[in-house]
């Protein structure tokens, strides 16, 4: 299981699941974060966190934790 915090700078990936419950899970959601949409890594920082996406043409950012439960294809 590939997640968001494994992929690379200028990787394009498709979400396969948003694992973890709760606030933590529909504030994902609700970003657009959801299953068969395609972000790609746009930035990461030095030690891994945070890591910068661009997801329907918006920019977000995801500490390690968040990203951990993203599983990515």
């Amino acid at each position: 299981m590939k997640t968001l915090k494994d992929a690379c700078i200028g990787e394009v990936a498709i979400i396969r699941k948003i694992h973890g419950e709760g606030a933590t899970r529909r504030r994902m959601l609700d970003m657009g974060m959801t299953k068969g949409t395609a972000l790609s890594v746009m930035k990461v920082a030095p030690l891994g966190d945070p890591v910068e996406v661009r997801v329907r043409n918006s920019e977000l950012s995801f500490r390690k934790a968040d990203a951990e439960l993203i599983e990515i294809e």
